[in-house]
C-alpha cells in the first residue's frame, strides 16, 4: 500500500471524527466561542510574543489552536487533510470573526498562497505519527520558515507507544489498527488508521538537517489531556502516567530557529 492510499486511509478515518469531536466535552468549543483558549499551559509558557507575527499551524484538525492563536494577535494558517475539519474551522472564523485563512492539504503537498514565508511554524499534540516521512516533514517546516524565524513543536512522548506494545524506533510500514476515537462522546467512531513510531533521536536530527537550530527540548512527566488510559489528574489539568511506580515522559516540547 503507497503511503497516498495511507493518507487516504486517515483522511476518512479523521473525517468520521470530526462531528463528535466538535460536540464533545474534551474539545469544548462552546467554551471556547465563549472567550476561552484551547491552547495549553506547556505551549503559552514556551510560545510567547506572537502578536502580528504570521503563524503556520501544521495538522490543525479543526482549527482551535490556530484561532486561539489568533486571539493572542497571531496572522494564522492552518493546514489539514480532513476537508470535514476544515470546512469547521472556517466556519468557526466566520463565528468568531478572525481573520484566519484555512487550507486543506496533506502537509507534504501544502503550498503557501504567498511568497513570504512565515514567522512561525507550530504543531501540537498527536501530529507527527501521522506522517510515515520526518525528512520530507521538517524539508515543510523549514521551507514554510522564514529566516531566523521560529519553531515550536509540543508532542506526545514516544515512549509511551512502546509500553503501549508499540515500536519506539522507525519502521518502513506503519501499524494498522482499527480504533476508536479518545473523546467521551466518540463510542460508535471505529476507523482503520495508520499511524508511524518516531523516536526523538529522529524528530531532532530531521531539524537539524532542514536548517532548524535546536534551541531547547523539554519531557514533561504530565499530559494537558486525559487521553491515555490510567492517567491521573494529581494537579489541576495535569495527568500523570506510572510504570512500576515511576512517573514517564507524557509530553516533549521543541523549539528551534531557522538558521539557513
Amino acid at each position: 500500500m503507497t503511503n497516498n492510499k495511507y493518507f487516504e486511509m486517515n483522511r476518512a478515518g479523521w473525517d468520521q471524527r470530526v462531528k463528535p469531536h466538535f460536540e464533545s466535552k474534551f474539545y469544548d468549543v462552546d467554551g471556547f466561542l465563549a472567550g476561552n483558549t484551547s491552547l495549553q499551559e506547556i505551549e503559552l509558557a514556551e510560545l510567547s510574543n506572537v502578536r502580528d507575527k504570521r503563524l503556520l499551524h501544521l495538522q490543525c484538525h479543526f482549527g482551535l489552536d490556530t484561532l486561539s492563536w489568533a486571539r493572542q494577535g497571531a496572522i494564522c494558517t492552518g493546514v489539514d487533510i480532513s476537508p470535514v475539519a476544515i470546512q469547521k474551522a472556517r466556519d468557526l472564523t466566520i463565528a468568531t470573526k478572525l481573520d484566519t485563512d484555512f487550507v486543506c492539504s496533506d502537509i507534504y503537498s501544502f503550498e503557501r498562497k504567498v511568497a513570504e514565508p512565515f514567522d512561525i511554524v507550530f504543531t501540537s499534540y498527536g501530529a507527527i505519527c501521522w506522517l510515515p516521512d520526518l525528512k520530507k516533514w521538517a524539508e515543510v517546516v523549514a521551507s514554510n520558515l522564514r529566516t531566523g524565524g521560529t519553531f515550536y513543536m509540543a508532542e506526545f512522548h514516544p515512549i509511551i507507544e512502546l509500553i503501549s506494545g508499540f515500536s519506539y524506533f522507525t519502521q518502513d510500514q506503519p501499524d494498522i489498527d482499527e480504533e476508536g476515537t479518545y473523546t467521551e462522546n466518540g463510542g460508535d467512531i471505529v476507523a482503520k488508521l495508520a499511524t508511524w513510531p518516531h523516536p526523538l533521536s529522529n524528530v531532532v536530527n530531521a531539524l537539524l538537517g532542514a536548517g532548524i537550530q535546536v534551541e531547547c527540548l523539554n519531557e514533561f512527566p504530565y499530559s494537558p489531556y486525559n487521553c491515555f488510559e490510567g492517567m491521573v489528574e494529581r494537579e489541576p489539568g495535569r495527568f500523570y502516567l506510572s510504570h512500576k511506580d515511576h512517573d514517564i515522559p507524557i509530553v516533549y516540547s521543541i523549539k528551534g530557529r531557522k538558521i539557513a
